[in-house]
Order: structure tokens, then sequence, then C-alpha cells
């Protein structure tokens, strides 16, 4: 597997990430398993000493995943946008705008049931903000929680949403949402795991096919995995500039797009 690159040039590589693979390695990957960060250095090995190692506890002993330009991370499962840095100054220079929160991220995703809940904040009905505290969830380590329930410490966290289109999949058997389906782009104004995952479970319209937060939502729409997709991102060049790279949106879902909303 090669890279598919979207943009490049001398500080920034921006990657339109596949689903399925691993960002970086971690205690669940396989050994001998491809990630992301591999194949960044299979592309450009001048890259293996810029970014910052993360360090996990692994069977007692503490290891550290090399994470070769990585400003940020997708889910195994998500596809689309991703940046990396091809130097330090650089990695810094981005990492600052997300730490500050001035880096504008939009996603694409397909959720059960027809977005309109109060608990959202909905103004109009098709937009709404999220904010709401995360934390771990009691239950399950891999997983966290909003508002109620969840383990403290809380982080900050905040995603708005527009709804696109609102549909039905009268095909789909067994969904306790009356086969009703939402089309939305999320913006998320903070950076926490999961987040738009956790926040669309808290209002009740969990992502499409999610393996974690889907409660007993049957898989959908033909989605085989998280139908989740990281369509933008806009952030400042190096030399001042303002840059928005888009994704195309992956065959999944432009095969939904044409079956329900076309």
């Amino acid at each position: 597997m090669k890279l598919k690159i979207l943009f490049e040039d001398k500080n920034i590589l921006v990657i339109d990430k596949p689903a399925g693979i691993a960002v970086h390695a971690d205690a669940r990957t396989k050994k001998n398993e491809k990630t992301i960060a591999d194949l960044i250095l299979d592309y450009d090995k001048s890259i293996a000493k810029v970014g910052e190692p993360m360090t996990i506890e692994y069977k007692g002993e503490e290891i550290k995943i090399k994470r070769p330009g990585i400003v940020h991370r997708l889910d195994r499962e998500t596809s689309g946008v991703l940046l990396v840095a091809k130097n330090q100054k650089t990695f810094l220079f981005l990492k600052e705008q997300f730490q500050n929160h001035t880096i504008e991220k939009v996603y694409r995703a397909f959720v059960y049931g027809h977005v309109s809940d109060p608990k959202a904040s909905l103004a109009t009905g098709k937009k709404g903000i999220i904010d709401v505290p995360i934390g771990r969830s009691p239950i399950d380590i891999r997983m966290w929680t909003a508002g109620r329930g969840a383990r403290p410490p809380l982080r900050d966290a905040v995603t708005g949403y527009k709804v696109l289109e609102r549909f039905s999949d009268n095909d789909t058997k067994g969904l306790n949402q009356d086969n009703k389906f939402s089309y939305i782009e999320a913006y998320p104004k903070t950076g926490r795991t999961h987040q738009i995952r956790v926040h669309m479970r808290y209002i009740n319209h969990p992502v499409v096919s999610d393996p974690l937060y889907r409660g007993n939502q049957e898989l959908a729409l033909g989605m085989k995995r998280l139908a989740l997709h990281s369509y933008s991102i806009t952030f400042r060049m190096p030399n001042g500039d303002k840059k928005t790279i888009e994704s195309p949106l992956p065959a999944d879902f432009t095969k939904v797009i044409k079956e329900y909303l076309q």
C-alpha cells in the first residue's frame, strides 16, 4: 500500500487516509501490521525524527510509539484528511494551531435517526452545538462518555454540526429509530478522543456502524465500517497563508448517497 497524497510542499504533507488502517501502532496493532506511520517513512525517511513519540504502557512496560510528523490522529475506521509535518519547526507550528483550536476540521457522517434533539441546543432544527464534557466510560476502558456517568477527570468538548439530509431505508430491519438516518457535517471545536462519536451517541444519534457506540443498532446502509469521514481541514501555512485541503468522499459514502439521496 502507498500513501495517497492530497497536498505536499517542503514543509507539509497531507494524506488521504483509507479506512481500516491505524495511524500509528498501539497496544492493539498486530505484529508486522502496517500503519500510516510506516507508510510515511516508506515515502520519506527524513520525517523519522519529526514530531513527538507517544508513550504507552503494555504488559507492565512503557513503550514509545513513533509518530513521524503526525500532528493529530484519526481512528482506525475513519477515512480522510490527515496532516503531517515534514520538519520539526513546522510540527511545532501546526501543533500550536491545534492547541489554540484555530484549525478548522469538517467531518461527514451518516448517523442513526432524524437528528432533531433539544439536548443538542438546536436553533433551527438543522444545526446544533453539543457542548458537553467527555470522560472515560466507567464500563469499558476503550470507550468515552459524555455527561452524567463519565468518569473524572472530565475534558471540555464542543462539537458543532449541520444536518445535510434526512432519509429512510425501509429495507433495513431491526433498528430502533424507525429505519431513519441523517447525513451530517460535524465540526469538532476541540480534539478529544472519539469526540464526534461520543457526542452523537449522547444525543441518541450514534454514527452508523460504530463498533463501540452504536448500542443495539444494527449495521446499516451497507456500511461495514464506522461511517465517519474526515472531509476537510483548514490551517495556516508557515508563510501565513490560509489553506484548505479536502478529501474526496470514499466509495462507500458515494454509494450510500447515490442509492438514498439522489
